[in-house]
C-alpha cells in the first residue's frame, strides 16, 4: 500500500537553470544533485521529505500533464517578497485573501505557477 508522498516531477529543457532558480532565488535546498546535469535532482527541505524532482524533458520526453501549482509556506511573506525582489524575481507584492492569509503568485522559468502562502487556509 501507499506509505508516503515522495514529491512532484517537473520536466524541463534546462534542469540546471530550473535547479538554480529554486535553490538560489527561492532558497530551497538541493538535497540530491541527480544523475548528471541535474537530471533527477531533488529540491526539498530535507532528503526524507517530499520535494520537487527535476527531469530532463528532452531525454525523457515531457511527461507532465495538466497545470502545476506549487505551494510553499512562509513565516513573513512581506519580508520574503523583499528578499526575492532583491534576487531578481519579477512578481507582484503579496495580497491578503478572503480567508485571512496572504498569498503571492509567480512563475518559475519554465512557466510552472508558484504560490507563497503566509497563514493557513486550512481551518
Amino acid at each position: 500500500m501507499i506509505s508516503s508522498f515522495e514529491g512532484i516531477n517537473i520536466y524541463s529543457k534546462d534542469t540546471a537553470a530550473l535547479a538554480a532558480f529554486y535553490t538560489e532565488v527561492l532558497g530551497i535546498p538541493l538535497v540530491f544533485e541527480g544523475f548528471g546535469n541535474f537530471d533527477g535532482a531533488k529540491i526539498s527541505f530535507n532528503v526524507n521529505q517530499p520535494g520537487i524532482i527535476l527531469w530532463d524533458e528532452i531525454k525523457w520526453s515531457k511527461l507532465t500533464t495538466g497545470a502545476i501549482n506549487l505551494v510553499f509556506s512562509c513565516g513573513n511573506l512581506d519580508d520574503t517578497y523583499k528578499t526575492l525582489k532583491s534576487r531578481g524575481l519579477e512578481c507582484e507584492p503579496p495580497v491578503t485573501m478572503e480567508y485571512g492569509g496572504k498569498e503571492m503568485n509567480f512563475n518559475d522559468p519554465d512557466g510552472n505557477n508558484i504560490t507563497l502562502l503566509q497563514g493557513s487556509y486550512v481551518q
